[in-house]
């Protein structure tokens, strides 16, 4: 939900087939239009009498004026104000290769009228209506031909746009999309996302709050749409931050963010649909299960995942590498063969259904499924002496002991937390060592005697006891090279109050969970009594790495997460003075679950 970054895509192009009937490689079509002619500020009218304005963005000549024609048509919503470079999505690369881009402030942003309520039910209906103005015969450079385009917010919308099945759309390629607007980023384990959520809505307020570039020749309209923008900063913005802190309806999952979240909606998406994540992203977790809704489904869908943080998936990606070509190559490639209509017959041959970036090798690696059909999940049950370097066993019967976890309001500080949910902002160095971090708190240890692999999510399985008080918990798998550097794989953090969980949307592997599903609502939240025993599941985000021999798996437990997570007021006097004990012993036997490639 933060910027997108400069125009993506370089691309490809379906070559002719040679005499002895194999297919050629594709290669990079060169651009057709030598530059680009911006229409700006069109006003659309949605179906409510609220006035959208895009820019329309056509091929043009070397003079810089518009091809006359139809051509097939991108459409982009962005709440970042379609003038601000880089933050409006806009692609002259796939522009000069034969597309429009339309690019809509969504309402109550930039030049649009009405209220912004970020995705609200209103909002979806206007990207319904977009693609529909887009794709009609009235505009006379569109072919009827659409895809959605767009980076976080928008490649957000462009799930909640495909679920309505409007005329005229053919695909949509979203980069770095959130699957559960709860869950993913806004309030994680019961806790706000202090770190990330209110300054993404400064950032949609500033941008709203330049002037329209219409306003010398529409100074009236121009005025009452900044007008519109300031009044909702308080109605909207600020109230949702406010209410939520003091412990109201936004701290809890429940309508508002089941109407925001692209996961309740991606069964109804039928067109193809290619979904760029990170695993440093701030929506690791909902990236993967967007794609496993789609093919499921059988939706021609692919998943990329690289070595990103929110912000790096467009501007620095590292590709091509190991036979990946770039970002910028996949959708041209994936637009030319379903929007444009452009027959690949090696796309399928090309670009295998799952791509990731295996973390600790240094390499991409494909899959036909995600989770990958060879991954097998197995516990690692913790004993021994967590605040001085525990040990992770393969058998529960060997366990022993228990730990007090350390309350260390600075945890997390230094960490990898403090990039990704800043979605690299803050850059400090412990992004790629947390050693000191790891010792705010417990940890246990595997060495590795053989390359070990992981490839998928993790859970946490927690037996715990506290004084009668609420207790925040951070779970961290980390990589420990030899020279006792710590590199963060992938964490999960829960409320011990929140620890409720829904059998029917949890995902069980044997007898195992591997990803609890937990409520979070107000009615789910459970007392915790002095000194008996609870169980905990914790969420590990999904991950790929490789352990290398010699190399150590290490479990990391704090109790905060800092600055990236802060319970709301209540919560904060409920954890004040909490002592919390993890249990693990044959009769407590606390583990980890992990997702081992065979």
């Amino acid at each position: 939900m933060t910027r997108k970054i400069p125009a993506l895509l370089v691309a490809l192009v379906v070559a002719a087939l040679p005499a002895t009937g194999r297919a050629a490689a594709w290669t990079a079509r060169p651009a057709q239009y030598p530059k680009v002619a911006v229409e700006r500020d069109v006003p659309i009218k949605m179906s409510d009498g609220v006035t959208l304005f895009a820019n329309v963005i056509h091929p043009a000549n070397a003079s810089g004026v518009a091809v006359p024609g139809r051509f097939p048509v991108l459409l982009t919503q962005t709440p970042y104000n379609k003038l601000a470079t880089g933050l409006n999505f806009e692609d002259d690369y796939l522009v000069q290769r034969g597309y429009v881009q339309v690019i809509a402030d969504v309402r109550g942003t930039g030049s649009s009228e009405g209220a912004w309520t970020s995705f609200g039910a209103r909002e979806q209906r206007d990207g319904y209506e977009l693609v529909e103005w887009a794709a009609s015969p009235k505009r006379s450079w569109s072919n009827g031909r659409v895809g959605l385009h767009g980076t976080s917010y928008g490649a957000i919308n462009q799930i909640l746009t495909a679920a309505q099945h409007p005329a005229g759309l053919r695909a949509a390629f979203p980069i770095v999309p959130m699957s559960d607007s709860y869950r993913d980023v806004a309030v994680t384990g019961g806790q706000f996302d202090v770190s990330f959520i209110p300054s993404w809505l400064g950032l949609v307020t500033a941008a709203g709050e330049l002037p329209p570039t219409y306003t010398p020749t529409n100074p009236s309209e121009a005025a009452g749409v900044m007008a519109s923008h300031a009044q909702n900063v308080t109605a909207f913005q600020a109230n949702l931050v406010a209410q939520g802190m003091v412990g109201g309806d936004p701290i809890f999952d429940g309508p508002f963010y089941r109407t925001r979240s692209p996961i309740e909606v991606i069964d109804k998406v039928r067109v193809p649909t290619f979904i760029v994540g990170g695993w440093y992203d701030l929506f690791q977790r909902g990236e993967p299960l967007l794609y496993q809704h789609l093919a499921r489904n059988g939706v021609p869908t692919r998943l990329l995942m690289g070595p990103w943080y929110h912000t790096s998936a467009s501007l620095d990606p590292g590709l091509p590498a190991d036979g990946v070509p770039s970002i910028d190559d996949l959708e041209l490639r994936w637009m030319d063969h379903y929007v444009r209509g452009v027959q690949d017959p090696t796309l399928n041959k090309d670009i295998a259904p799952v791509t990731v970036f295996r973390l600790g090798s240094g390499h991409y690696t494909r899959f036909t499924s995600w989770p990958p059909k060879d991954t097998a999940f197995a516990p690692r049950y913790l004993t021994g002496n967590g605040l001085s370097g525990g040990s992770l066993i393969a058998g529960a019967r060997g366990a022993s002991g228990s730990d007090v976890v350390p309350w260390v309001p600075t945890a997390g500080l230094c960490s990898r937390s403090l990039a990704q949910w800043t979605a690299a902002g803050t850059m400090q160095g412990c992004e790629k060592d947390q050693r000191l971090n790891d010792f705010m708190g417990l940890h246990y240890d595997m060495p590795v005697t053989r390359d070990t692999r992981l490839a998928g999510p993790a859970s946490m399985h927690l037996f715990l006891t506290t004084n009668g008080r609420d207790a925040p918990l951070t779970v961290r798998l980390e990589d420990v090279a030899p020279d006792g550097t710590s590199t963060q794989i992938s964490a999960g953090c829960n409320l011990l109050s929140m620890r409720a969980h829904t059998m029917s949307k949890t995902v069980k592997a044997g007898s195992w969970i591997v990803q609890p599903y937990h409520p979070f609502t107000k009615a789910s939240v459970l007392p915790t009594p002095s000194g008996k025993v609870m169980e905990l599941w914790v969420e590990i985000n999904p991950t790929t790495a490789l352990i290398a021999a010699g190399h150590t798996l290490r479990l990391a437990i704090q109790q905060t997460d800092t600055p990236h997570l802060s319970p709301s007021i209540p919560e904060q006097m409920s954890i004040l003075g909490n002592m919390l004990t993890i249990l693990h012993d044959p009769a407590h036997p606390s583990a980890v679950v992990l997702p081992l490639e065979r």
